[in-house]
């Protein structure tokens, strides 16, 4: 009889999970998933494939989707205020961007939402999107009048000096609405759980997991501090105040509120209920 397949849980590849997974990676906290690095994107469509039967995804996807997911209850990635990896930067004022075209990065979907809407809605300002990968158009012979980038990548071209005009979105969504964001959630594939696929709880590992690495930050800290662009008391901030890793009260009407305005302006066709996974 062939073995059954392995589970599969995706992982972002950001060092902004890295307080939910080290325990994981490390064997601190045993368990039966292989471990999938990704991007967003490409860990959104590897779970809309049936690829992985759990994931770090972004709250569009499961907009999109969310009759093939159940959430992870009280698990989630966003900011109360500036997060700093989430990043709109500019050669010229905000307002100053009317008429021009941004460069958008092809891994995120989530951002990229946020950005029209923000831009669209609450600064008023018409623009055009074109996509592709930031770093190389930098170096290219037309460099972007302004480009949104995430992530570790957005860590790392913050303080970029061609680009001085920078808009944290997560900062620019708590202004306008007074809200945390949420950008990632975690979702289990719903064929999985009700195939029985699971013999353990992949919510409770994941918060397992986050409980573990938010107490031992001084670990997490020495290893994201190899070839990161922030300081050791940059990272502890981004950390500890940049995001939230919980998904509350708070952070459902954070959510909510994003997609009903992302319904409003025709992004997605409904606003969706939040399921919960529940063993």
């Amino acid at each position: 009889m062939a073995s059954p397949l392995p589970l599969r849980m995706g992982r972002i590849g950001y060092l902004n999970v890295l307080p939910i997974y080290h325990a994981l990676e490390a064997g601190i906290l045993p368990h039966d998933f292989e471990l999938v690095s990704g991007p967003p994107a490409l860990l959104n469509e590897m779970m809309a494939r049936g690829e992985l039967h759990v994931s770090s995804c972004s709250c569009f996807e499961y907009a999109t989707r969310p009759e093939r997911y159940y959430l992870v209850d009280d698990l989630s990635i966003g900011s109360r205020g500036p997060v700093m990896s989430v990043l709109l930067l500019s050669r010229v004022p905000l307002m100053q961007l009317d008429g021009k075209n941004i460069l958008v990065s092809g891994e995120t979907h989530t951002s990229v939402a946020l950005l029209r809407l923000l831009m669209r809605d609450f600064y008023h300002c018409n623009v055009t999107y074109s996509t592709g990968q930031v770093t190389p158009s930098l170096r290219g012979a037309t460099p972007p009048d302004a480009f949104l980038a995430i992530g570790d990548e957005a860590l790392r071209l913050r303080s970029h000096p061609d680009y001085p005009y920078r808009l944290d979105l997560a900062e620019a969504w708590r202004n306008w609405t007074g809200l945390p964001f949420i950008f990632g959630l975690w979702v289990v594939s719903r064929a999985a759980a009700d195939s029985g696929a699971f013999g353990q709880d992949p919510g409770a590992l994941l918060r397992s997991g986050r409980d573990w690495g938010l107490s031992h930050l001084d670990i997490v800290l020495d290893l994201t501090g190899h070839g990161c662009p922030l300081s050791r008391k940059e990272l502890t901030v981004y950390y500890t105040e940049g995001l939230v890793y919980t998904l509350g009260a708070e952070e459902k009407k954070g959510l909510l509120l994003f997609y009903e305005k992302l319904c409003g302006a025709g992004l997605i066709p409904t606003v969706p209920e939040l399921e919960f996974f529940g063993m």
